[in-house]
């Protein structure tokens, strides 16, 4: 995958981009990511890339050239067609459907705004889509971009170790995740649950489902009803919506 990262603030990407997974899966070639200076599109001795709004009223407004020349370079200069992404506030709530979606393609331009806004006319004519990570307002765009990044190589082979890591992820089917433990087997009075130490794949994998069940219903109830679930998960939450009291989730048919 190919991805071109647009902002004012590169460096903000500079330990990203060399720690950890992202770090290896950058050096192994597994995923090429760019990260471009909105200053070197602009035409001014001042390299500004902002300015007072029309019609008056507080903060500034990115301008719209250094935004339109730089993903016209960009745009050029990548191996595919690249999707134009514009990181806000304002646009659709990113998650794993998206990730999914957009690491089927083979080049990404990500747009990372700053100040009060951009100048409308970016995103009447380079931007393809806006994406938020949520309900609320940062700075700028590039923890959102980075957000994306992470989430989006993941979905990378070679990337995270182990394939079963990525697998069982929360939201992977519209679930959350089951509880993990390690060593030791006692903390603090706690003990690991016994079945985890049965060996018996079957049995474990049944009680992972159903533990996903439980904490997506206790938590984020509101996936169930988008969920990939089973006559059987059905009936699990039947009988879980009994046993803690909680309300049958939102949208989602009971069982018969």
């Amino acid at each position: 995958m190919y991805v071109q990262i647009l902002t004012i603030f590169p460096e903000l990407f500079e330990s990203f981009l060399t720690t950890s997974l992202m770090g290896r899966a950058v050096d192994e070639g597994l995923i090429d990511i760019r990260v471009e200076d909105l200053r070197r599109f602009t035409t001014d001795k001042h390299r500004s890339v902002d300015d007072e709004p029309y019609g008056g009223g507080g903060g500034m407004v990115m301008t719209a050239q250094p935004w339109l020349d730089a993903v016209a370079a960009l745009t050029d200069s990548a191996p595919a067609t690249p999707r134009r992404i514009l990181m806000s506030p304002q646009g659709s709530r990113l998650n794993e459907a998206k990730i999914r979606e957009l690491a089927a393609e083979e080049a990404l331009i990500l747009l990372c705004g700053r100040y009060e806004a951009l100048d409308e006319r970016v995103l009447e004519t380079i931007v393809d889509e806006e994406l938020s990570i949520g309900d609320y307002v940062l700075s700028g765009g590039e923890l959102p971009a980075m957000v994306l990044v992470e989430a989006l190589s993941r979905q990378i082979p070679g990337v995270v170790g182990l394939a079963d890591s990525v697998e069982n992820d929360s939201f992977r089917e519209g679930l959350l995740d089951f509880p993990h433990y390690t060593r030791p087997r006692e903390v603090a009075g706690l003990m690991v649950p016994d079945i985890l130490l049965s060996g018996d794949h079957a049995r474990i994998e049944a009680w992972r489902r159903q533990k996903s069940l439980e904490a997506t219903l206790r938590k984020r109830p509101d996936l169930l009803s988008r969920a990939a679930l089973s006559k059987d998960d059905l009936q699990t939450l039947e009988q879980m919506v009994q046993q803690l009291g909680l309300p049958w989730p939102r949208g989602l048919q009971r069982p018969a």
